[in-house]
């Protein structure tokens, strides 16, 4: 199995244009170590109450959380196993905590797909933009996952999911920001906020 991140793979020369601690975050988790961040999200879950419900069904597979929460305290570990970089985010809402649980891989083109949630979940594969150091990730396509099985959301219906990662140079940390639009209904979900991160000896 490859050793090298699918970030790497997909984004090529690319990532040399990523600012620095945004390279070492999409590089290769070295072998025996972990990536560990923390940080806060602003804002995260269904910012429509009428979604939530829906959402919520994901919610016990780790694939998105089906309420609402400000100044969330987060956590995140990276992995790199079988050539896919697999992330744990455990967030701290009021009422407990919650694990999203990611695997992100490339497919037979060589594009970014990014499977969260398991056994059922949502796929997403992405099309990458590197710009002024930072990555913008825009869905190409978006699917729900049973098991094996994937079934792709045809257009009409299929949300836009987008993904801004960036450094703020006045705070020193990174930012992430992730919404997802849906045709005609606007935005259905989201999170963002800012961490700081590092490579460490996995114990």
């Amino acid at each position: 199995m490859s050793r090298i991140s699918p970030y790497e793979r997909a984004l090529g020369e690319r990532i040399d244009q990523l600012h620095p601690t945004l390279r070492r975050y999409f590089s290769s988790v070295p072998e025996g170590h972990v990536g560990r961040g923390e940080g806060v999200f602003d804002a995260t879950g269904a910012p429509r109450p009428w979604t939530r419900p829906l959402l919520a069904l994901l919610q016990p597979f780790g694939a998105v959380y089906g309420g609402w929460g400000r100044d969330v305290p987060f956590r995140i570990t990276n992995r790199l196993e079988g050539g896919r970089a697999v992330s744990e985010r455990l967030f701290g809402f009021p009422r407990g905590e919650w694990t999203m649980r990611d695997s992100v891989g490339l497919n037979a083109h060589g594009r970014l797909v990014d499977e969260v949630g398991a056994p059922i979940g949502v796929v997403a594969s992405f099309d990458l933009d590197v710009r002024d150091g930072g990555l913008r990730l825009t869905s190409r396509a978006v699917g729900i996952r049973i098991g094996r099985v994937r079934m792709r959301l045809p257009r009409f219906v299929s949300p836009v999911v987008t993904v801004n990662e960036g450094f703020d140079a006045a705070s020193g940390r990174q930012r992430i920001r992730l919404t997802v639009d849906a045709p005609l209904v606007g935005r259905i979900y989201q999170y963002g906020g800012s961490f700081a991160y590092r490579i460490e000896e996995e114990s």
